[in-house]
């Protein structure tokens, strides 16, 4: 079983723009000095990311998503199988 702590830093310190450009390939633009993604549920580029708290938001559907949430949502996997797919790049992120 997985630690809170891990389960956390699987969260906090993959960091999600990099997720979202480099892991997860999804489109994306810059439009008005941030960066755009295409929301994987409603298809729309209505979207931020905050590195404050390292959380991507649609504004259009109003979906909060954490490293965790947008590789379930977008890779079509589960919870114990999206960690083990982020870890690896936990791994290479802290090193």
């Amino acid at each position: 079983m997985y630690t809170s702590e891990f389960l956390r830093k699987l969260r906090n310190d993959i960091e999600i723009g990099y997720l979202i450009r480099e892991v997860l390939k999804m489109p994306g633009k810059y439009s008005e000095g941030y960066f755009r993604f295409l929301c994987p549920l409603c298809f729309e580029f209505n979207t931020a990311v905050k590195k404050e708290t390292n959380l991507a938001r649609c504004f259009r559907c109003k979906e909060n998503f954490n490293t965790i949430d947008l590789v379930m949502v977008v890779c079509n996997l589960s919870f114990l199988d999206t960690v083990l797919f982020l870890e690896p790049f936990l791994n290479l992120y802290n090193s």
